[in-house]
């Protein structure tokens, strides 16, 4: 199982079951041209759960349906096991798409059809008897929780019981990749808890690499061992959910980790300092053994934690003194200390 052994394998060491290399996207032409996607460069492993977040407009829908080429990339390449997908022709294009599925924010459930018959329908355009359609989209029912809802209709269905439908179909065509675009932003917090377990447990007992779209960083630090963040079209970072938490790099994913940091400073405030922490260290009073310790005082001017697969991270902004042999005094010790990182932001 691929995903049992995910914590076992350095990332390095795996050959990427999608790899993405200076993908851009362009729309319109002449004046009215916008960049949606600049030299976009990913890397995915088979079995793990990867996650791609941004803002709105950063660009998340549009890379996503490239890697399925529902959208035709203006440059770069989309690799799967090694080939380029643009590359293919119609047929074996068809073939390859088979092997990356999708699901939607809206669902895209077909209203006049029954749950049962939705997932039969990607079934039948491969080919598939009636029978071994039908027996093969009742397993899936199973799995996805809803063997009694085979008879009902979309409208019928609740938000939640929909997705759980359109996963379904998703994995009607046996899948290798299971794209995620903003499958949980509908839906409301305990559906969404719900729809993450259950891809979850299809990553855990079927080995399917999923990639997420989100703007939600709740979703990633729930359920993704590795995310990118993307900022006007480009990827400003990449690395484990745990080490971009506790301390991100970029600018873009310091506002996503901790959206109130950067707004409330002014070059009035003076001297600013962002410290990461996380494991030990989130328990442990910094500030308040830094003023005993130095006898010095800083001011915390905001703080923010959370909690990634059971440890914790978390960020806060500290005023720091005006000279700067005491500054450097408190950057010392902070950087000093075990699980803890600070740098000057203003």
């Amino acid at each position: 199982m691929l995903n049992l052994l995910w914590n076992l394998i350095e990332v390095n060491d795996l050959e990427p079951i999608i790899e993405i290399k200076n993908l851009s996207k362009v729309f319109g032409s002449g004046e009215n041209q916008v960049a949606a996607l600049h030299n976009v460069s990913l890397a995915v492993q088979p079995g793990e759960i990867f996650g791609i977040i941004g803002l709105s407009g950063a660009g998340k829908s549009t890379l996503v349906r490239c890697i399925n080429l529902l959208e035709r990339p203006t440059d770069g390449e989309v690799l799967f096991h090694g080939q380029d997908l643009r590359n293919l022709k119609d047929k074996p294009l068809r073939q390859q798409r088979r092997k990356i599925s999708m699901i939607f924010q809206s669902f895209n459930l077909l209203e006049q059809r029954t749950a049962l018959d939705n997932i039969c329908f990607p079934l039948e355009l491969m080919g598939v008897s009636k029978k071994e359609a039908r027996k093969r989209s009742m397993e899936l029912l199973e799995i996805v929780g809803l063997p009694d809802k085979a008879n009902a209709y979309p409208v019928q269905l609740s938000g939640g019981q929909k997705q759980r439908i359109a996963i379904a179909r998703a994995l009607a065509s046996d899948p290798e990749v299971l794209l995620c675009d903003e499958a949980t932003s509908a839906l409301d917090p305990t559906t969404t808890d719900s729809i993450l377990k259950l891809l979850q447990k299809i990553n855990r007992e079927q080995g399917i690499t999923v990639i997420i779209i989100t703007h939600q960083m709740s979703v990633i630090e729930q359920i993704c061992h590795r995310v990118a963040i993307l900022d006007a079209g480009q990827v400003a970072e990449v690395g484990d959910v745990e080490k971009v938490f506790a301390n991100p790099q970029s600018k873009a994913g310091q506002r996503l980790v901790s959206p109130d940091m950067g707004l409330p400073y002014t070059p009035e405030d003076g001297p600013i300092a962002r410290i990461a922490f996380g494991g030990n260290a989130s328990e442990e009073p910094i500030i308040a053994s830094l003023t005993m310790d130095l006898g010095i005082k800083v001011s915390i001017m905001g703080a923010d934690t959370r909690n990634v697969d059971g440890k914790a991270f978390g960020t806060m902004l500290i005023s720091l003194p005006e000279d700067p042999e005491t500054k450097k005094a408190v950057m010392d010790y902070l950087n000093n200390h075990p699980g803890v990182s600070a740098e000057e932001v203003q």
